[in-house]
């Protein structure tokens, strides 16, 4: 997209000056070619708008998971709490009931109306001790279960944490010579931020990778090319300056676009990375790094998320 944006202008450009001289035929044709351009164009700030609606339906799924696993915590910490209690009221149940068998055995020779009273009320005491029994078994096989399904999610959050942890490690280790020259990696969240500004990636003005930043990114995509659980969002940003008049762009929001797609283009070049987990999305000026630092905003965030459909599945299952 962008070197057909750049194409456009330049044709423009030709069409202003040899317009009285070129033939009308001609003419209406690269007037055709221009209008298709931008429809293409709008096609893919559409795609982008979806995309970021997309990774924002993958953060608040994150954080559903671990709203979930608070509440399992407190479940269970609610179960135990109560089998503590049914089983000390056991006891003392159990301890009666030894009670009552003694009197019952006594009982047995006798054969007036008070003994068949207490006969009756010893049967009764039993069936109740029977009934706290059953109550106490389901009790304990619910929190069993909860307990291991707990277990289970805390295992698998414990695993996505240490895999991105390690992931994060790695993507350091082969940027490494470019961190502290308009690059960084950070952890957030259970995700991973390779931001890279401006002056790594594009010159002013223009959505063409230069030659360092397409050798980073390079980099980038082979340290992740083999991680098949990850999404890949691509987040162009710019600063609050406006496009100037005969741009080879409309505004910020097609600025931003524009330059986080031909980031997604440099690594899909030459790596394995399956197109499908990969997205582009423009922010234009609304999500400044620093709001006293032009330079800082003019970015590209990489954004690494873990792929949570398995463990949300999980949480359902409870």
């Amino acid at each position: 997209m962008m070197q057909n944006r750049t194409a456009v202008v330049s044709m423009l450009t030709l069409m202003a000056g040899l317009a009285a001289c070129v033939p009308a035929r001609k003419y209406e044709e690269l007037n055709t070619r221009y209008k298709t351009m931008q429809e293409n164009e709008s096609a893919a700030l559409a795609k982008a708008q979806q995309a970021e609606a997309a990774l924002k339906d993958q953060q608040v799924t994150l954080e559903d998971l671990r709203r979930r696993k608070e509440m399992l915590e407190r479940d269970t910490l609610t179960l135990g709490t109560s089998l503590r209690h049914m089983t000390t009221q056991y006891d003392k149940i159990n301890k009666l009931n030894n009670e009552l068998l003694d009197k019952y055995n006594a009982l047995l020779a006798g054969g007036n109306q008070e003994n068949r009273k207490l006969l009756t009320d010893l049967e009764a005491n039993r069936l109740k001790l029977q009934n706290k029994e059953d109550s106490l078994s389901v009790l304990s096989a619910s929190l069993a279960d909860r307990e291991a399904k707990l277990a289970t999610l805390q295992a698998e959050l414990d695993k996505k944490d240490k895999a991105m942890t390690a992931l994060k490690d790695r993507v350091s280790q082969a940027l490494t010579g470019f961190e502290g020259k308009g690059l960084t990696v950070t952890q957030k969240d259970g995700q991973i931020y390779v931001r890279l500004e401006n002056q790594l990636l594009f010159p002013s003005g223009s959505t063409v990778v230069d030659a360092k930043g397409r050798e980073a990114i390079g980099k980038l995509a082979k340290a992740i090319e083999g991680e098949k659980d990850i999404n890949i969002m691509v987040e162009g940003h710019t600063d609050t300056d406006k496009v100037l008049p005969g741009a080879a762009y409309k505004d910020n929001w097609d600025l931003s676009v524009l330059r986080a797609t031909s980031v997604v283009r440099i690594l899909l070049e030459g790596s394995t990375i399956d197109p499908v987990r990969i997205t582009a999305a423009g922010k234009s000026q609304y999500e400044p790094a620093d709001p006293n630092d032009k330079a800082k905003n003019r970015r590209i965030e990489v954004i690494l998320a873990p792929d949570l459909k398995q463990l949300y599945e999980l949480v359902n299952d409870h």
